[in-house]
């Protein structure tokens, strides 16, 4: 068999710069493998948002994924040769668990069709006990995992996954923009002056998404889903974006530097409309979000910062090639792995595992405070924080580079012959 039909399965077609920029280098490695003519199907929450990515892609075809997934993702299992997880936030559930549940049932249908199924460098971080005991029981129906952490791998053996694991790290390492997009920020902001400092912050109160198929539209994600929204909640968000507000002040009052709040995600935007709504200077602040900027664009504009904050996982790895300075704000167990790995613990504001900060008003606000004196601190001494980003990156960057080795060899072990393949 010259070209399986393969299916990667991921949280595509959502604006999402990370997921899209870590598809794009996961379609690479299978262009390497299996050729330039293997067909691809890609399944999208919004099939448009994808195509700007994809469109031109021959043998790939994008499919609109339902909100109620099973019948679609067991009939498209079905009919490929190798289902792939794709999705970096493969086994957790800080986003929805319905996204976790998303990826064991792909794996399980491809298990029952006797289908060859491969997670592909994904992570494993804050699990409830029962989704716990799902990933155990489904996740070891898996041929073969790829975790991009040996965290990542040791969470998964701890839930009882029997699964064979290898260890390399995030795909996305291997992405970069255009060569003409490189600079294009100095054009799309020519009175910015000095090198930005980039704020890509979340709204910690929106997740997880929970299953409401009668909650409030102005609250919904994707019909059934909802997020979990309370006055509690919506008074937390508020604090929290006051927070941001104060430190991009500091940022332009005391070093004299633009602020770019950045959206990985569409869904970020709100979160940033409301911080540069109660800057002092909103006037020095501009908002760059990934509805607008494709995956290029968004990765040239995270490495031309002079600095960032970031509860973004990819916020920190895109930006990562040119040694950006940054201090990471975590709402889950991704960025304090890298953190950790990177040596850079002091420059990591963790939550721990509380899922409700919204009524520890003291808490939050002295999250916000540490993170803006860890930034304040990297900004006066950048040059030991420049220093471990960039030997951190090319380290990534080469254990990255295993990804495409164990997806060769995994072909050649399941009949596909001597595949066309290159380093």
């Amino acid at each position: 068999m010259v070209d399986p039909r393969i299916l990667l399965i991921g949280y595509n077609g959502a604006n999402n710069t990370g997921a899209e920029a870590l598809l794009l280098s996961d379609l690479a490695d299978v262009r390497a493998v299996f050729g330039p003519d293997a067909p691809v199907t890609i399944p999208a929450l919004e099939p448009a948002n994808l195509r700007r990515y994809v469109g031109g892609e021959p043998g790939v075809r994008v499919e609109r994924l339902p909100t109620i997934f099973p019948r679609t993702v067991r009939r498209l299992a079905r009919t490929h040769d190798l289902v792939m997880l794709v999705e970096g936030s493969a086994y957790m559930d800080t986003w929805a668990s319905a996204l976790l549940w998303y990826f064991l049932w792909a794996t399980h249908c491809a298990a029952v069709g006797d289908t060859p199924c491969l997670a592909y460098a994904v992570d494993a971080g804050q699990l409830r006990p029962r989704n716990q005991r799902l990933v155990g029981r489904y996740a070891s129906e898996t041929d073969l995992i790829v975790t991009r952490s040996a965290a990542a791998a040791e969470r998964l053996r701890s839930w009882g996954v029997t699964a064979p694991i290898e260890v390399t790290a995030d795909n996305a390492f291997r992405f970069d923009p255009r060569p003409e997009d490189e600079r294009w920020l100095r054009d799309a902001w020519p009175d910015a002056g000095a090198a930005p400092i980039g704020i890509a912050a979340v709204d910690l109160f929106l997740w997880p998404v929970v299953i409401r198929p009668f909650g409030r539209r102005a609250d919904r994600y994707r019909w059934p889903y909802s997020f979990n929204r309370s006055p509690a909640l919506r008074r937390a968000s508020q604090r929290l974006a006051a927070g941001y507000a104060r430190i991009a002040d500091r940022v332009v009052e005391l070093h004299g530097r633009p602020v770019a709040l950045i959206c990985m995600e569409e869904l970020d935007e709100a979160l940033a409309r409301m911080i540069r709504a109660r800057m002092r200077r909103p006037d020095r602040a501009r908002i760059f979000s990934s509805r607008e900027l494709d995956a290029s664009k968004m990765t040239a504009l995270l490495r031309s910062l002079g600095g960032l904050v970031t509860s973004r996982y990819h916020a920190s790895v895109l930006s990562m090639a040119a040694g950006v300075p940054q201090v990471g704000v975590g709402h889950d167990l991704r960025l304090r792995t890298l953190f950790e790995e990177l040596g850079l613990s002091r420059c990591f504001v963790g939550l721990g595992t509380d899922r409700d900060l919204a009524g520890d008003t003291a808490r939050l606000d002295a999250m916000v405070e540490q993170a803006s004196t860890s930034l304040e601190e990297i900004l006066a001494a950048p040059t030991d924080v420049r220093r471990a980003l960039l030997d951190g990156y090319r380290s990534h960057l080469h254990d990255a580079r295993r990804n495409r080795e164990l997806l060769h060899t995994y072909a050649l072990g399941h009949g596909w012959g001597d595949v066309p393949w290159a380093a």
